[in-house]
């Protein structure tokens, strides 16, 4: 497989116009893809990749599945945007929401992305905290977004400019490159009693924001007892815990939330990406109390141009209807430990690969030249993202680390057949 005359004609085509900025995906790859159907892209071409990065990590039903299909272009040909006013669908994707998350989750708030609802949460804790806490803390190698308040609470300052703002950090449970220089499990989770010292039990602390598998780090999976320290502290002393479950909502791991499988009960959490297989969705979930305070519920707290917009509603509720209908939580559970299974098979074979890590249908490989230094390796993580594609397989690129996100839907054979293309790539990569 290799990229064809239409693609490099549509590429040169865009280049005087595009800004640059472009995801390293689409830097390395320079793809133009033109269709997709299931767990399969074809690009402009005609040749065809197995996706298992399923959009950006988006695609819970693959692409274009013929039920959200459906809704979407019924909803288009009736009514796109009243603002945030009700509609039809609105009632019933609620009452679907209501069934799919846990019980104290029950209200909610509909946006159109990540940040923006992220954002929102960020809204009901400033104006809910009680006087004196006025710090949020949050998590070393967190992603929250690329807006102002996302961007504060990991201290992710841009240019010359510092704006780390009321934020607190603590370390995340990153056991392959530990901050403190301790191995499991003999560390006593020294992580963990860190963030409860200084984040969970501070009496200015409002809030700790955190995911609850960090996600754009590499996906790093805490280890048991970190969230059991600091979840009991945080409640003790009054620190809500708000999960941002952009990338984990809606079934990625196994259940509907991550938070569910590390034992975390968050106060409010954030939803987007596979929320609605792709199309511009979020909602913010959150305690009754909170989400009706009246300093948290004034006129307009809640609203913005794309809130509640029926094409969103559309398609989340067809998506949602799919997953609880078809049982996919439990096959992306049972498909989750077999490629849990696959994946530490390549991590016995290729030295290169430091460490396999991952939870249901969500996985990192991180690439290193060598085991003995964890030097981290970009250029062979770029090198095997590049041979994957060259071959039919997609994933996804970020640094040093590549990471798996087939839809929900996939079957085992084309599992196993992705998992080969991977392991050739790797080959390809190690030996050029």
């Amino acid at each position: 497989m290799r990229q064809q005359d239409r693609q490099r004609a549509q590429l040169r085509r865009e280049d005087p116009h595009l800004a640059p900025g472009a995801s390293e995906e689409a830097a390395v790859g320079r793809r133009v893809f033109a269709e997709g159907r299931g767990p399969v892209l074809t690009d402009l071409d005609g040749n065809q990749y197995l996706d298992f990065a399923a959009g950006t990590l988006t695609q819970s039903l693959g692409h274009t599945h013929p039920e959200v299909v459906e809704a979407l272009t019924a909803q288009a040909g009736r009514l796109w945007n009243v603002h945030d006013a009700a509609t039809p669908n609105r009632a019933q994707l609620l009452d679907t929401l209501a069934r799919l998350l846990p019980e104290h989750l029950d209200t909610y708030a509909l946006f159109s992305t990540g940040a923006e609802v992220v954002e929102a949460a960020l809204r009901v804790v400033q104006a809910t905290a009680p006087p004196g806490r006025n710090r949020i803390g949050a998590l070393r190698h967190g992603f929250h977004g690329k807006t102002m308040g996302a961007r504060m609470l990991v201290h992710w300052d841009i240019g010359h400019q510092a704006f780390a703002g009321n934020s607190v950090l603590g370390y995340a449970p990153y056991c392959y490159r530990c901050p403190l220089g301790l191995e499991r499990p003999t560390c006593g989770v020294r992580c963990a009693s860190l963030v409860r010292r200084h984040i969970a039990e501070k009496p200015n602390t409002s809030a700790l924001v955190f995911e609850p598998v960090l996600g754009a780090a590499g996906v790093i999976v805490p280890p048991p007892g970190y969230w059991e320290q600091i979840s009991e502290a945080a409640r003790e002393n009054g620190v809500l815990l708000v999960a941002d479950e952009v990338l984990t909502g809606g079934g990625r791991t196994g259940t509907f939330l991550a938070s569910e499988l590390i034992g975390v009960e968050p106060d409010l959490v954030a939803m987007s990406k596979g929320l609605a297989n792709g199309f511009p969705f979020a909602v913010l979930a959150g305690r009754h109390d909170l989400l009706h305070d009246p300093a948290a519920a004034t006129p307009g707290a809640y609203a913005s141009t794309y809130a509640s917009n029926p094409l969103g509603i559309a398609a989340a509720r067809a998506t949602l209807e799919v997953i609880e209908r078809d049982r996919l939580l439990e096959q992306v559970a049972r498909l989750g430990e077999l490629l849990g299974d696959r994946l530490g098979a390549l991590h016995e074979r290729f030295e290169n690969l430091g460490e396999v890590r991952g939870l249901g249908l969500l996985w990192g490989l991180e690439f290193v030249t060598d085991r003995a230094s964890r030097t981290p390796s970009p250029a062979l993580a770029r090198a095997v993202y590049a041979a994957a594609l060259d071959l039919g397989l997609r994933v996804a690129l970020g640094g040093h680390v590549l990471r798996l996100a087939p839809p929900f839907t996939i079957d085992e054979a084309l599992l196993d057949e992705g998992v080969g293309l991977l392991a050739k790539a790797i080959e390809q990569a190690v030996a050029a």
